[in-house]
């Protein structure tokens, strides 16, 4: 199982960035996904989830900026990050559970290796 993570940068108060997650090794369309952030000094945060039926959920300070997505063709999850703060900065990971509905974090079971988001003018 890998999943690979990319799209992070730097990127101005405001701009956006998309972010995305390539899995490989199971079956990716029968997996709940999610992403989450570690700031630095900080603890795991949980930003969204998807599950494999495509229902959305997402943290009470991402809604209405964040979009999760997932392309089951190409077993990828995206994060369409819009509106970015500086306290957006972190390094942001995926996740992926071998069940369909899954809850963060104890039920997931496999994760990326991070891509890094910087949110500075």
């Amino acid at each position: 199982v890998q999943l690979v993570e990319s799209g992070g940068g730097l990127v101005q108060p405001g701009g956006s960035l998309r972010l995305s997650c390539a899995a490989s090794g199971f079956t990716f369309s029968n997996s709940a996904m999610s992403w989450a952030r570690q700031a630095h000094g900080k603890g795991l945060e949980w930003v969204s989830g998807i599950y494999s039926d495509g229902r959305t959920y997402y943290a009470d300070s991402m809604k209405g900026r964040f979009t999760i997505s997932r392309d089951n063709a190409k077993n990828t999850v995206y994060l369409q990050m819009n509106s970015l703060k500086p306290e957006d900065t972190a390094v942001y990971y995926c996740a992926m559970s071998r069940r369909t509905i899954a809850a963060f974090p104890y039920e997931y079971d496999y994760w990326g290796q991070g891509t890094q988001v910087t949110v500075s003018s």
